[in-house]
């Protein structure tokens, strides 16, 4: 079978107002030959698409949009470009100003000390052939380019201003009509003229509904005009017709609602200000990581400090970062000693030790050292662009209890607009029934006037069901926890990959851990140091040492570190001879050492003493590895070596195991240091002496015995296990966290990080499932009541707005929610 050819794309969405805005642009695309999946999230105004690239270019895509009546905003684009030929000051200036002329570009940038052009600019309308072309018109080379997106916040501030502003002139409109209609909804007086009177209310409405709700009329038509219908029909609707009603109360026997209309509009358009605001906060946790990022770097030229914007670093520039700086980009540590705080990024609230060959992460913090730092990744491969990509498309995806949401707001607007239709018959052919509901209504709603005529009691009815009808509060019901669950997972260094994890996690029974790496630190170190007789730990450690100084077997060097944290100095080694499945002999300072087991002794000659047999059985139980030290032919004492805990193992599975969950763990040793490590952690079950290819197996059966169950590994050697979980949970190696196997990547190593992912994945479901209730049980009892005509249209309208603003708003509750549990408060 042929394999299918797959692409992915990821689009900005212009013109979407309410969660029928999706559903259109999701049918519109899946409709198309070549769409193989398709994706559109309200809260994040994008398009997820994968397609076949045979069938449809990423042009086709945006095509398929525009013609569904939405628009697409290619993002900012920065590019960096090495220049040559600059010689001066004067050179980067020339460069710098043709590049500035050349339409499309926003800004530019020339820094002669790095030979370098930053260059930001808009994609649709120049291309980077044309950038470097310009700088080659101008006399200089070309050497290389590398893009890079750029978030613009500048974009969200200027649409906060607009609905800023178009708050305050709605209401600046809107007031005098209140303060116009009070006088004659409580004593009748019609000021200063009942002429003036309602023509001023009508220019005054007129005034709100095409100015400030100019923007939900445009897309209303631009949705009716290409045949859809979104939330912004239903208020166009019920503001117009309201708005007719002004010059028909001239001619016929109907109440003047233009005023109405002006108020209706006036609170739908302060509900998509508050909504719209909330929306920022719930993203907040992406613009948190974005103003991490250092802005300037010192990097070395020719023996000299230089500092220069950190877009210009390059793989292999040495940067200087003193105590008290960020450090501005990926890299590893070639000079000097330092403490550094990663809390931004794994959430651990305690600095770590970095030393020449380790990695950092850029924009952590240097705490209390002058370092020398080779940059390794930058631009859009560094750690913090990895998290920042990671986050936004797990805000993307879809939680599978969305679908039915889905499936109602796709139908939600034609369906209200049918029930409003049927609405306005039903008032006018059985007036009296439905007047003695209002009747009823009247004794404790004041709103309610019965003595209406027919028509506008009728109209009054109609409108009001299109304005309370709500399908954005449905949604916007998971996009927006999804938003905030996300963001704060990866506070807490816990990265949820695939939004259908948050749900399925809530499902599983079981959780299966690997040892090595996992449960453990993945490396040996030294547990016990056992002298003999008159033997002390120094001599024995000492002696260990210096005949492993010649060994590159793990064990080995687990006892050189450990002579070395202890500042022992080891002897000259003179031999040295590895025994296979035994241990070493060597001479070192003079002397015959042996380090290994029983047998390596007594082929020697020399006899174990029973004591130190019992010993070493004894540690053994504990599942450590144990090497008797032999010294001129005489037994001195013994080292144990073992993969010790990590520090937080034991507190972490507590915690889960209260939670409720079974708890395994996979390796591939052998069954006595498997049980002896469980026994310490708390394990329920043990699967030992499993070899990799079998651990996909493993997972099975514990799947057929507890239902759904989470894996946790290191995302290499046990991808294949951790995609055959229901959910993979996957130890992130330094700065690489892009693991493809897993639904979830923990930036930590840290076991408190799976306590993190749990919590995460539980308390935004929580969210999800509360936002989806209220959404719907808003709209099963607001939708009746209208029709019976209960609500006064404003009220409606109100209360619509409130509905999405409170769904927002219970989201961004997650905020206050502690993700860590009470043993690790990082």
């Amino acid at each position: 079978m042929a394999t299918r050819t797959r692409e992915h794309a990821d689009i900005r969405v212009t013109g979407m107002s309410c969660a029928a805005c999706v559903a259109a642009v999701e049918r519109a695309l899946r409709a198309e030959e070549g769409i193989i999946e398709a994706s559109v999230n309200l809260a994040t105004e994008s398009a997820s698409i994968a397609f076949d690239p045979e069938k449809l270019s990423v042009d086709d895509i945006e095509k398929i949009i525009e013609r569904a009546g939405y628009g697409v905003r290619p993002p900012t684009q920065r590019v960096q470009i090495g220049i040559s030929g600059m010689t001066c000051v004067a050179c980067a200036g020339s460069v710098e100003g043709t590049l500035n002329r050349v339409p499309g570009v926003e800004s530019a940038t020339v820094d002669l000390a790095t030979e370098r052009a930053i260059i930001r600019f808009d994609p649709a309308t120049v291309t980077i052939e044309d950038l470097t072309g310009a700088i080659e018109a101008t006399g200089y080379g070309v050497i290389s380019t590398s893009s890079r997106r750029t978030r613009d916040e500048d974009d969200e501030a200027a649409k906060l201003a607009v609905h800023n502003r178009n708050v305050i002139i709605a209401w600046a409109l809107t007031i005098p009509i209140i303060l116009w209609m009070v006088p004659e909804m409580l004593w009748g007086i019609m000021w200063p003229t009942h002429l003036i009177h309602h023509v001023g209310i009508i220019i005054l409405a007129v005034g709100v509904v095409f100015y400030p709700g100019w923007v939900t009329l445009r897309s209303a038509i631009n949705a009716i005009r290409h045949g859809t219908a979104n939330m912004d029909v239903l208020i166009f609707l019920g503001t117009t017709i309201s708005l007719v009603t002004g010059p028909l109360s001239f001619v016929v026997g109907i109440a003047n609602y233009a005023g109405v209309g002006g108020m209706i509009m006036a609170f739908h358009v302060t509900g998509r200000a508050i909504e719209a605001r909330a929306r920022g906060r719930a993203s907040q946790a992406i613009k948190k990581l974005l103003e991490l990022e250092a802005k300037t770097a010192r990097i070395l030229v020719d023996g000299e400090e230089r500092e220069v914007p950190v877009e210009t670093l390059a793989p292999e520039d040495i940067m200087v970062v003193r105590p008290g700086e960020k450090i501005p980009t990926d890299g590893v540590l070639i000079d000097g000693k330092t403490s550094v705080d990663q809390s931004m990024a794994t959430g651990e609230s305690m600095p770590v030790t970095r030393e020449p060959g380790d990695e950092v992460i850029g924009s952590t913090m240097n705490l209390d050292g002058y370092v020398q730092i080779r940059a390794t990744r930058v631009g859009e491969d560094t750690f913090l662009s990895q998290v920042v990509r990671l986050v936004e498309e797990a805000q993307g995806t879809r939680v599978p209890i969305q679908a039915l949401a889905d499936r109602i707001t796709a139908y939600f607007v034609p369906t209200i607009l049918v029930v409003a239709a049927m609405t306005f018959v039903a008032w006018i052919a059985f007036p009296e029934p439905l007047r003695q509901v209002a009747l009823w209504g009247s004794q404790f709603l004041p709103w309610i006037n019965p003595d209406l005529g027919p028509y506008t009691l009728a109209l009054s009815a109609t409108v009001a069901t299109l304005v309370i009808a709500c399908p954005c509060a449905l949604g916007l019901a998971t996009p927006t926890a999804l938003m905030v669950g996300s963001g704060k997972g990866a506070e807490h260094g816990v990265l949820i990959r695939h939004g259908e994890a948050i749900q399925t996690m809530r499902e599983v029974r079981a959780i299966i851990f690997d040892k090595t790496g996992t449960i453990t630190r993945g490396t040996p170190q030294v547990t016990d140091v056992l002298g003999h007789g008159e033997y002390g730990e120094s001599e024995v450690l000492v002696a260990a040492a210096s005949a492993e100084a010649g060994s590159e077997h793990p064990l080995g060097r687990a006892i050189l570190e450990e002579a070395r944290s202890r500042e022992l100095e080891t002897e000259a080694l003179a031999d040295f001879s590895a025994v296979v499945g035994r241990g070493v002999t060597a001479t070192a300072g003079g002397h015959r050492l042996l380090v290994g087991t029983p047998a390596l002794l007594e082929g020697e000659n020399i006899s174990v003493p029973g004591d130190l047999l019992e010993q070493k059985a004894s540690l053994e139980e504990d599942g450590k590895t144990v090497m008797l030290v032999a010294r001129d032919g005489k037994p001195i004492g013994m080292i144990a070596v073992a993969d010790t805990l990590k520090e937080d193992s034991r507190a972490a599975l507590a915690e889960l195991s209260a939670q409720g969950f079974h708890l395994a763990m996979i390796t591939g040793d052998n069954r006595r240091t498997a049980e002896a490590v469980a026994t310490r952690v708390g394990i329920d079950s043990v699967l030992a002496e499993v070899l990799p290819d079998g651990k996909v197996a493993a997972v099975k059966d514990l799947q057929g015995r507890f239902g759904k169950v989470a894996m946790v590994g290191d995302g290499i050697n046990d991808a294949p296990a951790l995609a055959q979980a229901d959910v993979g949970i996957a130890i992130g190696t330094g700065t690489d966290i892009a693991i493809e196997s897993s639904d979830i990547t923990l930036v930590g190593g840290d076991l408190s990080s799976v306590v993190a992912a749990v919590n995460v994945s539980r308390e935004t479901f929580r969210k999800i499932r509360q936002n989806l209730f209220w959404a719907s049980i808003y709209n099963l009892i607001a939708i009746p009541v209208a029709i019976a005509g209960l609500l006064h249209p404003v009220i409606a309208e109100a209360a619509m707005a409130l509905s999405s603003v409170s769904v927002v708003t219970n989201a961004n509750l997650l905020h206050r929610v502690n993700m860590r549990f009470p043993g690790n408060d990082a």
